[in-house]
């Protein structure tokens, strides 16, 4: 991945909606050139897919928790993974080095389903122990971060179709 493309997948990340056209003046280049530079992006695996970003509060789902899940001794981490991955209220799942195997962000609609759920977690064969935190206030999530160079940038640094 070069420069271009490092511009082309940030500018997409701050808004995923760009038309070709939009997003060809943001790094400049040609629409035609940022299309296939786009289906490549695409086709490698960098973009991965688009999607809505939904606020929960306005779908019902009122509470954030962060569960740290401690697998006992005989659990499996892809045992208790794979029953994480069925469990709707899970939005994302971190396997993470230290006393918990995976940090687990779940959304549900009150404190009384955190709790409901937080028994069907603690009933998955191989779970010794969870901790939960809960989220009282969002500061800010799933901000778009400039794409790594390798080469040590910062968060201040410049990037291809940066708005100032």
């Amino acid at each position: 991945m070069d420069a271009v493309d490092r511009g082309v997948v940030d500018a997409l990340r701050v808004e995923g909606r760009l038309s070709y056209a939009e997003l060809a003046r943001k790094v400049n280049l040609s629409s035609s050139t940022v299309h296939e530079r786009v289906a490549k992006l695409e086709s490698s695996g960098v973009i991965s897919g688009y999607r809505a970003v939904v606020d929960p509060r306005q779908i019902g789902l009122g509470v954030t928790a962060l569960i740290g899940v401690q697998p006992g001794e005989y659990g499996r981490d892809d045992d208790i993974a794979l029953a994480l991955e069925a469990m709707p209220e899970v939005e994302s799942c971190y396997s993470v080095a230290g006393e918990e195997a995976f940090i687990v962000l779940v959304r549900v609609a009150s404190v009384d389903d955190l709790h409901r759920y937080l028994g069907r977690l603690r009933a998955i064969d191989g779970v010794s122990r969870t901790r939960t935190a809960v989220v009282l206030a969002t500061r800010f999530e799933g901000r778009p971060v400039a794409a790594g160079d390798g080469a040590g940038r910062g968060a201040g640094a410049a990037t291809l179709g940066s708005r100032g």
